[in-house]
């Protein structure tokens, strides 16, 4: 038995296509926001200028092999947690408040920048250094050996997500905590482990929505929740009792999804007004003007992007590449149910871009840096299959 190489492309062109396409959606529904929109700048080019950043971002990250991407993720993550505290210690002049939470850097002719949105790729390389270290360390796989995992990945967690909650910012803390899921389901530890571990998680979430219902000045005191956020809560529970002020969102989404029925109003024909549209209600801006049918076709667009990871990580043999595409699929997945579960009133208002579609920079490239990531796995792994020699 011997074993050979077949040829295969460097280039997954199935996944250039559906980022291209990503693309094509986000211009043109930012387009249609924009014009209704109560700002008066261009995100369209600024979109689009994201895009050729972001496309820079994924060459330089192609460049990078397994072993170089291993030896950056230690970097890579005790930078973004330098950027992290920095933020928190920064003056307002150079991280002001917006919106209840003090998560952006002001940076000269860019505007904002986030660094919670990069944090969560370098989150991502660390916990996947941490897993396939860990399992090489550790071939015989016991109890013992898979609680001492979850430690180290708990601790690997626990410095970025402590900071994002200083900000305070909910959302993004919960794609950390999918990110980690992702990683965890993939790692191999026992169900011993991990069933105990999810009933923890839903006593601690029971828990909350009981001091968000009946006691918030605890979650207010203790945990620095802003009185902002159960409002969003509350609407999301009763919309139409908090209309006039943070129900007005949900509700408008509602009407705009909803009047959009099979085949929408067309594009740049409509009629309800949505505030920060272009952000994280553009998928409101795509049910009322393309319908059903279009959104339907986004959401194809996006099963067709986990499908390109998925079909990456299980042709790949380097489990650092595995664990690298669960965190990108965990990442990718828990924003897309969040932003359209949120547009359609299934799941609270969190301020969650849906990836690659919503205008916004530092989303944007650390969106594209991951699909680096994936561009990276495809270009320097060897697929192998055995023959055998007569």
């Amino acid at each position: 038995m011997t074993s050979r190489t077949t040829k295969t492309s460097k280039i997954d062109y199935g996944l250039v296509l559906t980022i291209m396409l990503l693309c094509l959606v986000s211009l043109i529904s930012i387009y249609s926001a924009q014009k209704s929109g109560q700002y008066s700048g261009n995100f369209v080019m600024k979109q689009g200028l994201w895009y050729i950043v972001g496309t820079g971002l994924i060459i330089l990250t192609v460049q990078l092999d397994s072993d170089q991407l291993k030896k950056l993720s230690w970097y890579s993550y005790g930078f973004g947690l330098f950027l992290l505290i920095l933020l928190i210690i920064a003056p307002s002049s150079i991280a002001p408040h917006i919106n209840g939470a003090k998560s952006w850097f002001k940076v000269p002719f860019m505007g904002t920048l986030q660094p919670s949105e990069f944090m969560k790729v370098f989150f991502i390389l660390a916990l996947s250094r941490v897993v396939t270290d860990h399992h090489q360390k550790f071939i015989v796989k016991t109890v013992k050996t898979d609680f001492w995992l979850l430690v180290k990945i708990g601790i690997v967690t626990m410095a970025p997500l402590g900071l994002i909650m200083l900000q305070p910012d909910l959302g993004t803390s919960l794609v950390f905590i999918a990110i980690m899921m992702g990683i965890i389901f993939s790692s191999g530890i026992t169900w011993r482990l991990l069933l105990p571990i999810f009933g923890g998680f839903a006593s601690i979430a029971a828990i909350a929505i009981y001091f968000v219902i009946w006691n918030p000045q605890f979650l207010s005191k203790y945990l620095h929740v802003q009185p902002y956020q159960f409002g969003r809560i509350y609407s999301w529970l009763d919309p139409y009792n908090y209309q006039s002020d943070s129900g007005y969102q949900l509700i408008n989404s509602l009407l705009a999804i909803g009047s959009g029925e099979t085949l929408g109003k067309g594009f740049n024909h409509r009629d309800v007004y949505l505030p920060e549209s272009q952000t994280d209600f553009i998928f409101s801006v795509i049910g009322e003007e393309f319908g059903f049918i279009g959104a339907s076709i986004v959401v194809s667009l996006f099963f067709m992007l986990i499908y390109h990871i998925t079909k990456a990580s299980l042709e790949t043999k380097n489990d650092f590449y595995s664990y690298i595409c669960s965190g990108v699929i965990a990442m990718i997945t828990f924003h897309v149910f969040q932003n359209i579960g949120m547009t359609i009133g299934l799941l609270p208002i969190t301020g969650i871009p849906l990836p690659f579609i919503s205008y916004g920079g530092s989303s944007m490239m650390g969106n594209m840096l991951s699909i680096g990531l994936i561009f990276s796995i495809r270009y320097h792994y060897k697929k192998y299959m055995f023959s055998t020699e007569i």
